[in-house]
């Protein structure tokens, strides 16, 4: 499963999150991208995406992404 970190995490996460290719936006070339335009970046390469951030799923219509968002919602 190909996992993106969002900017607000640690990229040591990755270390925890064994057999799964794991990149974060910040090395992915997504770095400053607001939530939707994020999204809608990010859905064709990777599989999950995991946030801290608790308001995405009132901002962003998750229903229509193609992702797996985790996160403080999930």
């Amino acid at each position: 499963m190909k996992v993106i970190l969002d900017e607000c995490l640690p990229r040591r996460l990755a270390r925890h999150l064994v057999d799964h290719e794991v990149s974060s936006v910040v090395d992915a070339g997504f770095a400053g991208l607001g939530n939707g335009r994020l999204l809608g970046a990010i859905q064709e390469e990777f599989d999950a995406f995991v946030t801290i951030d608790s308001n995405l799923e009132y901002q962003q219509a998750l229903s229509d992404n193609r992702l797996s968002a985790t996160g403080p919602f999930a």
